[in-house]
């Protein structure tokens, strides 16, 4: 039986939340979870949007998360 390790080099994620403050809450926690796979954030991107079925503002974020 062979075992085999792999870093993980690069990944990319996804979130949304109704409001800003839950938006940075939901980041902060995997950029925390991240560091224990020795991944640093490279990049940010954000948008927000109106809601028209709940009437208010969605936030979205994309995080890249890259080996240190």
């Amino acid at each position: 039986m062979e075992f085999t390790l792999d870093k993980i080099e690069t990944k990319v994620e996804f979130f949304e939340a109704y409001s800003l403050k839950a938006l940075e809450e939901q980041i902060d926690r995997q950029i925390q979870n991240n560091k224990a796979l020795l991944l640093d954030v490279h990049a940010i991107q954000h948008q927000s949007m109106f809601d028209p079925q709940r009437e208010k503002m969605l936030y979205t974020a994309v995080v890249h998360f890259k080996l240190k």
